[in-house]
């Protein structure tokens, strides 16, 4: 634990992978002069050089939280087709793929300058959202509850932030309406000012008025576990849970 305390810390001021890879050097100097040798007509000058020194993997790097839920959420809607999607502030990249699918208004804090077909960007607070209650058809919020009121994002410091938003969330989905919400699970903690996470119970708590269809998680090794039983989840750390829920 503080391992983890002290890598956080760190981090904050410092990129411990850029400083970690300087070990790969040598590895680039040898390389820069090996494809000097064959270039041929094609200038290679150091003042253009841009050294890459950590992308040589024997896999490709990625985070399972965000990759998981980004497609979890497309399979679903691409299951239910609504004539129309909201999101509230989920990954800009999900939404940007899923717009070209269904017509998606996306709402963020800080909201999001593009100009594209399909998705329509607006301003908008998670605690005072600009929709009437029980309005929408099918509405996701995608590892984003668990920022709210900790002012990662400049938004206003509030201890219950995260349930007023949860609270906020369920007024807006209409009678036979979809949610899809994921969040941290684990250990529940305030690391603040990143996130919270939370237990599953608390997340089912919050949104009773709704009834779960389905539920899959991400588990601390980064394994997907589809069409789980929130009841059987073992204990985590940091894991991602994905809620369907309808009203």
């Amino acid at each position: 634990m503080m391992f983890e305390f002290a890598k956080r810390w760190l981090g904050a001021f410092m990129d411990l992978r850029r400083f970690l890879s300087l070990r790969y050097l040598p590895r680039y100097i040898a390389d820069w002069f090996a494809f000097q040798k064959q270039a041929g007509h094609w200038p290679v000058r150091f003042i253009d050089s841009f050294p890459a020194l950590w992308d040589r993997l024997p896999t490709t790097p990625f985070d399972p939280h965000y990759f998981y839920q980004g497609n979890w959420l497309a399979r679903r809607l691409a299951e239910a087709k609504p004539s129309q999607h909201v999101d509230i502030g989920s990954s800009v990249l999900t939404m940007g793929v899923l717009s070209g699918h269904v017509p998606t208004i996306f709402v963020d804090y800080r909201p999001l300058i593009v100009h594209q077909t399909g998705l329509n960007c607006v301003a908008g607070d998670i605690t005072q959202l600009p929709f009437a209650d029980r309005s929408l058809q099918s509405l996701s919020c995608l590892h984003v509850i668990e920022h709210i009121g900790l002012g990662r994002y400049g938004d206003p410091l509030n201890a219950e932030g995260a349930r007023v938003a949860a609270a906020e969330l369920q007024r807006i989905v209409a009678a036979g309406g979809k949610f899809y919400l994921s969040t941290p699970i684990g250990r529940e903690r305030v690391c603040f000012n990143a996130h919270r996470v939370f237990a599953p119970a608390t997340i089912l708590h919050w949104f009773s008025e709704f009834k779960l269809v389905s539920f899959s998680y991400v588990s601390d090794d980064g394994r997907l576990h589809e069409n789980a039983m929130v009841t059987e989840v073992p204990a985590l750390e940091y894991g991602c849970g994905f809620f369907e829920f309808q009203r």
